[in-house]
């Protein structure tokens, strides 16, 4: 079960993380494939590609994604072909330590989390940033505002109203923009699923870059949108702030789609409990190998 304790809010919890990822930290939880990984191990995969000249797409799940991922093959190609897919719901968190999957509070991983450290990595490493998203004039906004908090942050951006067809003279444009900065980083903020989408189609024209889908990030850092506190994000509770600042476009997502989820959450249930079956099974097999030794050495010292 699901234990709220000494999480992402305990610094020594944090402090420590591994630097090599294991295989068990993708995970298969209500249908999707994600990645329990810390923001410093995202930043410590980021940097090691970046170091490389090497491409990768770091993705994001949360329960919208995992419903678009069983209606739209664009969107399930996406996260299939992702190189790292972080956590970006509480909830979706709660939900995998309860089905047995070692999720923590501190694996969310979301730009609103990690920004302060993103941009202090950023600048430390020297990485150039380009964003795409937003409405015109969003993007200089907020990065008037980042430079403010982080004098030195080295960014471009491009709004993201845009014809985004394939092909189309204006989706060049902006792909050429992208190329000719020759960004590090390039994070991309068109909401989801355009976003991913744009991604999907594009990312084999981008230079080697790390490229982040980041949602309404930028909408945020310009005061076009007003943000959840904090702590409410920590308790799993940020749908609910969005839910009452925008009811009309965001009700079916929070209060209809989950519903959906319930398939694979009730096959999450039954892996579950065969996983706690396979390993009590193991556990008794122990033992009787245990008891079995200690009548076998008991005969022979009895013996001698």
């Amino acid at each position: 079960m699901f234990l709220p304790a000494r999480d992402a809010s305990s610094p020594e919890v944090r402090q420590n993380f591994r630097m090599n990822r294991r295989p068990e930290e993708r995970v298969q939880v209500l249908g999707g494939s994600m990645d329990l990984v810390r923001p410093e191990e995202v930043f410590h995969f980021v940097a090691g590609k970046i170091a490389a000249r090497e491409s990768a797409v770091v993705a994001n799940h949360n329960l919208h994604s995992l419903y678009l991922i069983r209606r739209d093959e664009k969107i399930a190609e996406f996260f299939r072909t992702s190189d790292l897919i972080e956590v970006d719901s509480v909830p979706l968190i709660f939900w995998a330590r309860i089905v047995g999957r070692a999720s923590r509070r501190f694996h969310r991983c979301t730009y609103l989390d990690w920004r302060d450290a993103f941009w202090e990595r950023a600048i430390h490493e020297n990485w150039k940033v380009f964003f795409v998203g937003g409405a015109p004039g969003v993007g200089e906004k907020a990065t008037a505002r980042i430079q403010a908090d982080w004098p030195g942050a080295r960014i471009r951006t491009h709004h993201g109203y845009f014809d985004v067809t394939p092909g189309s003279a204006e989706n060049q444009a902006v792909v050429d923009a992208i190329n000719d900065y020759r960004p590090d980083i390039v994070l991309v903020g068109m909401g989801m699923p355009r976003q991913e989408v744009w991604v999907l189609e594009n990312k084999a024209k981008l230079g080697p870059c790390v490229t982040f889908t980041v949602g309404g990030a930028f909408d945020y850092e310009a005061g076009v949108q007003r943000p959840s506190p904090r702590w409410m994000g920590q308790v799993g509770m940020e749908w609910l702030f969005r839910l009452v600042v925008d009811p009309r476009r965001l009700f079916t997502r929070y209060c209809v789609e989950p519903w959906h989820l319930m398939g694979p959450a009730l096959r999450d249930v039954r892996r579950a409990l065969a996983r706690q079956a396979v390993s009590g099974k193991a556990a008794d097999a122990r033992a009787e190998y245990v008891r079995a030794s200690d009548l076998a050495r008991s005969d022979v010292l009895g013996g001698q």
